[in-house]
Order: C-alpha cells, then structure tokens, then sequence
C-alpha cells in the first residue's frame, strides 16, 4: 500500500522504515534536508509537500509526524489545499483531541478524511513494534489497516486475556477507539498513567538510594544495589514492566545516573489528562502529583527527577530542557 509520511524524526523515520520492510510504499518529506537524505535510498523522498501531494495515487494518504500544535495545523492547512475528495490525512503525534475534532469539521467540507492515531512505542518501535490507539470514521480506518497492522506489535508470544471479547485488533497491538478524537484521548490518558508509572519507580528507588543516610540509626542503614534491585524486580515481580526495563537498564550503566540534570518537561498530555478529569470530576490524584512533580523539577533536582529523565530518555529518546525554568 502507498502512504505518504511527513516527519521524519526519531518517530517517523523508523515508522517509514518499518513499513517499508513490511513491503508497503513510502514517499517520504521532512523540511531538513539531512532527514530526506536519510530516507532517500529505501523510499521517494521529496522535496515539498506538493511534491509528495503529486507523488501518490489516489485515494491519497498522508501520515503527520510532527509537534502537535501550530505545526500540525499548517500542515494540515498546507495539505488540505493540495489534496483531493477521498483522500485521507493520519495525525499520528501528540495532538490535543479537542483539535483532532476541529480539523475533522474543517476537512469534512472537502470530503477529506480525518484519523487521529495515537502512538506509544518510542524510539524502540522499529523492532518492537508501535502501539496504536486509532479514532476517525470506520471507512477511512478500515482502509488504512494494512498499514496499522505493519506498525503494529503483532501478537508475539502475549496469550490473549482469558475471557476478553472486543476488537480482535487489540492483541495484535492497535484498535479503532472510536470515532475521531478519540485515538489521541486514549493515548492522553495513556501518558498520563505513564506520568504515574514513572512517578512511583523514581520515587521509589530514591528511597532506596537514601537508606544509607547518616541521619538514620547505623543499624537500619543499608547499603543497596539499585541495579541489583531493578534487576530482580524485572524477573516474576508484580511491579515488572518496560519502565522497569529501562530503569534497569540505566542504573546498570551509571549508578548515580549523573548524565542527567533531573529537569524533566512535561508534553502536554499530562496536562491534558488533568484538565479532562477536572471536565469530568473523576480525581485523578497520582497523575497531577506526578505532573506538579515535573514542574518542580525544573528548579530543584533530585535522583527520582534524575531516574525520571533516564527513562523518558530510554523510551524516547527525550533530551532535558536545556535550562530550568
């Protein structure tokens, strides 16, 4: 299948890679010449998105991987005028789904598809596979699903939830969430259950690092291994995850994790996820103290900030703000 990508930075490039292993048609575009370059011997790479808008056939689709916000919307702006009735455009970054639902108004006017496509698999989803949370109409969803499917994790060696019934999608690593919006909420409050995720680990080997203190008696002092501990953690525990991998992974290369400031940025879906269970009353306490954390952090740094910005930088390569706030 044919498929246009635009953004071809830690994401999208390895996106464009991987389907175009799985066989699939990329003509590819990214406003830095260097990352066209990169891209340029396994897909048709172009210089302009009108240039990309010509190079595919029609029903045309256009993929977005780019900083949500003014970014996306000239983008999609751009896009609108060079595309044609039928044609589909995919918004596969970190878009706020409030936005998703304007554009999908604005585009409907030239019969132009919307899909929102949430994305969590970082900088890992080349091999790994990405996690797709998918809102839009069914048609242009349905039409689109050997690309999902590429993208995707595939089974692997998961065995299915006894008992489920559902999308049958789900164990292959994506689903149509429903209508448009609601791929990028459900990858909103995904992140932000991973704002708490992180929160609790960080904090917790903090703990474990200051039980040598002086402060406390010498006989409850303890002198622990924190990468011996993320190690076992990883083999049968409750608390064993990819987050867990990556701290293991971290602390096994640099104890005291001293390439890292502990000024960790906040994404916006954080924040987004907050606001929705304010518009909702539903408390939502561990995931605004993790957020209330993150600006803190940007003026006095811990090891739990320290472990916090070692994962986001294992899982998505995310650099630390260059100064705090």
């Amino acid at each position: 299948m044919q498929i246009g990508m635009v953004g071809l930075g830690r994401m999208g490039g390895a996106m464009a890679r991987r389907l175009i292993k799985a066989g699939h048609d990329c003509v590819v575009y990214d406003h830095d010449p260097q990352a066209r370059a990169a891209l340029a011997g396994e897909a048709a790479a172009v210089a302009s998105l009108a240039a990309l808008a010509q190079k595919l056939s029609a029903p045309r689709a256009v993929w977005l991987m780019l900083p949500a916000g003014a970014i996306t919307e000239q983008a999609v702006d751009d896009l609108a005028a060079l595309l044609s009735p039928g044609d589909i455009i995919v918004d596969g970054g970190n878009a706020f789904y409030k936005d998703d639902i304007a554009r999908a108004e604005k585009l409907a006017a030239q019969n132009i598809a919307y899909v929102d496509c949430g994305v969590s698999g970082g900088v890992w989803g080349l091999t790994r596979g990405y996690c797709l949370m998918i809102g839009g109409p069914k048609q242009a969803v349905d039409h689109l699903d050997p690309i999902f499917a590429a993208l995707a994790p595939g089974r692997g060696d998961i065995a299915p939830t006894p008992g489920r019934q559902g999308d049958p999608r789900a164990e292959r690593g994506y689903i149509h969430a429903g209508p448009t919006g609601a791929g990028h909420f459900v990858k909103m409050v995904h992140n932000g259950i991973e704002y708490g995720l992180m929160q609790a680990y960080a904090e917790g080997f903090d703990i474990l690092r200051h039980r040598n203190a002086p402060a406390l008696p010498e006989a409850e002092r303890f002198d622990l291994n924190l990468a011996d501990i993320a190690e076992v953690w990883r083999r049968g525990s409750v608390v064993s995850s990819w987050l867990l991998d990556l701290c293991a992974l971290a602390l096994a290369g640099d104890g005291a994790l001293e390439k890292f400031t502990g000024a960790v940025a906040d994404s916006g879906e954080g924040r987004w996820t907050v606001e929705a269970a304010i518009e909702e009353a539903v408390p939502a306490n561990v995931i605004a103290a993790a957020l209330f954390t993150r600006f803190r952090s940007r003026d006095a740094h811990s090891f739990a900030e320290k472990l916090l910005s070692a994962m986001r930088f294992g899982f998505g390569g995310h650099i630390e703000p260059r100064e705090a706030r």
